[in-house]
């Protein structure tokens, strides 16, 4: 509320001579004008949250950023990212607010959208593992939050090649179920995954290998490479004999994740074959 104060000027009368019938000038006096305070201003409303099933045309480095101001598009045209979760953010520990973009707040949101993607494609854990289709997360900018926006968002995409996101041209809800939707963004490769000219790609791309299993790796800690590779090369012969059209004449191979990628929960191999 902003306070005005009314000063009055008083006018000092003169002292002045008079004569006869003269009547004396009466004494000005002030009048005190009474004006209303300033009503405070009405608290503009948070930006608005985003809604689930949205889609949006995202470019392969929008997708990277921790914020998106890219507007909705229709899921029917030629968007590549999907809405599929939305929830609240968890700004308050112990008391103290949290800025949006802390590690804490960040991590939380790192930890709910992967966990809700596989409700949201259907199928298993080794099915969205052998497929294309990656989580990614916003949450609204520190300008955003500080207006009271506390909503984060949970998209998928499906990358097609390097630096390349598919254009699904439909809704992917329950796409790991539905076995058109599953091999079209299966995880495939240009070459052989020891080839120098080997690049990940969608199924739906030209490719000459796929890959056809998950191997999990139980260990609590790096096992190094050596353990992987005794872990993976039998169970990848068998699934790459299984593959085959000639069991006299085949090929096989398998990938297992750097010590990077198992500190980012990448705790399995995967076996490779010719397709």
């Amino acid at each position: 509320m902003v306070s005005l104060a009314v000063t009055s000027a008083l006018t000092s009368a003169l002292a002045g001579c008079s004569s006869g019938d003269e009547e004396p000038e009466p004494t000005p006096t002030s009048t005190a004008t009474s004006i209303a305070p300033t009503p405070p201003p009405t608290a503009a409303p948070p930006p608005k949250a985003p809604t689930k099933g949205a889609c949006y045309r995202l470019t392969y480095r929008e997708v990277l950023a921790p914020t998106s101001a890219t507007p909705p598009s229709k899921c029917d045209g030629s968007h590549t990212s999907e809405t599929y979760a939305i929830g609240t953010l968890d700004t308050v520990v112990d008391g103290h607010l949290l800025a949006v973009d802390s590690d804490r707040v960040q991590d939380q949101v790192a930890t709910a959208c992967p966990a809700a993607l596989l409700d949201f494609l259907g199928g298993d854990p080794a099915a969205l593992r052998l497929s294309m289709f990656r989580p990614l997360w916003f949450t609204p900018t520190v300008a955003q939050s500080d207006k009271g926006a506390n909503w984060y968002r949970c998209d998928v995409v499906a990358v097609a090649g390097d630096k390349e996101l598919a254009k699904p041209g439909t809704t992917l809800k329950g796409a790991l179920a539905k076995p058109e939707l599953r091999d079209r963004f299966a995880m495939c490769g240009t070459a052989a995954p020891d080839s120098e000219d080997f690049e990940r790609v969608i199924c739906s791309a030209e490719h000459k290998w796929r890959a056809i299993e998950v191997i999990p790796v139980d260990a609590k800690t790096y096992p190094g490479v050596t353990a992987l590779r005794d872990r993976l090369e039998s169970p990848c012969e068998d699934a790459g004999l299984d593959a085959a059209a000639d069991p006299l004449d085949y090929k096989w191979g398998y990938e297992y994740p750097t010590k990077e990628q198992w500190a980012m929960g990448q705790t399995w191999g995967l076996c490779w074959a010719p397709d």
